[in-house]
């Protein structure tokens, strides 16, 4: 029997997974895995969305998503993470969030989840060599950094920026806009720092791990540098991700991870921890 899917947000993340799991829209779907429900605010948008699905999804309300599948994919703006989380955790469900930086302050919705039976399951994003860093981990690491580099515009409404009167918009040179510890990183830039808060949660935690976040307009990707000292291995990796065309917040690889993430919760074989 196949696995329920109900996705809250229609954006360029959700939409984009939303067809993947369609027989038509995504070429034939992900065997084992069967796309039940949706939520979006804006009811025109989600009908022009799901045009020529050969399953159209029940669209519904944020807070009974959970009451219609196994997974829940939450893909929202990170204000309303907490209205499409607790509801999943608390009915058992397994949440697959791609507001990462809106768990980070929000930790004790693990205890939720430990006590109605659900998990909390975070693809990787834009970001590469999670593997490899919950693998040094395992055992003792002296630091881990991220740098991040984005276009000015894809920085645009971060609270940090707007707290600190900062118009990134007018950096006409690579310019380092924060530079502090992943929980701050989350709280100040709530839509920009998933892939910080994907890390932290894979290492040594969201305090110990460092962050830059520069504006930089020599550059057309979204640039994640990760350095990792440990005992095991010092790890270097870089990933520059394409700007989505609907949000250049975030980046093409996003959808694409948790395509491949749900793709493994069913898969008969699969690569990596």
């Amino acid at each position: 029997m196949a696995l329920t899917v109900a996705i809250g947000g229609l954006g360029a993340i959700g939409l984009a997974v939303a067809r993947a799991l369609d027989p038509e829209a995504g070429h034939g779907g992900i065997e084992g895995l069967r796309l039940v429900a949706v939520s979006e605010r804006d009811r025109d948008k989600a009908a022009a969305g799901l045009d020529g699905f050969a399953l159209p999804p029940e669209l519904v309300e944020l807070e009974e998503l959970a009451a219609r599948a196994d997974i829940v994919v939450e893909a929202l703006p990170a204000a309303l993470f907490e209205r499409i989380a607790v509801p999943a955790l608390a009915a058992g469900r397994v949440l697959v969030p791609c507001s990462v930086g809106a768990l980070l302050p929000r930790m004790h919705l693990l205890k939720l989840a430990e006590e109605h039976g659900g998990r909390i399951v975070v693809p990787s994003g834009a970001l590469l060599g999670l593997d490899a860093v919950r693998a040094c981990a395992e055992g003792p690491v002296d630091s881990i950094a991220i740098e991040t580099r984005k276009p000015p515009a894809g920085l645009v409404g971060a609270p940090y920026l707007t707290r600190n009167h900062i118009d990134v918009l007018a950096i006409r040179e690579p310019t380092c806009v924060f530079d502090g510890n992943a929980l701050d990183a989350a709280a100040g830039f709530p839509a920009n720092v998933n892939v910080a808060a994907a890390l932290a949660l894979a290492g040594i935690g969201p305090v110990r791990t460092r962050v830059q976040i520069w504006a930089d307009p020599t550059v057309t990707r979204n640039q994640h540098t990760i350095r990792v000292v440990g005992e095991a291995a010092d790890l270097t990796m870089t990933v520059a991700g394409v700007p989505s065309e609907t949000n250049p917040r975030t980046g093409k690889l996003a959808p694409l991870s948790v395509i491949a993430c749900l793709r493994g919760m069913v898969a008969t074989l699969r690569v990596g921890s």
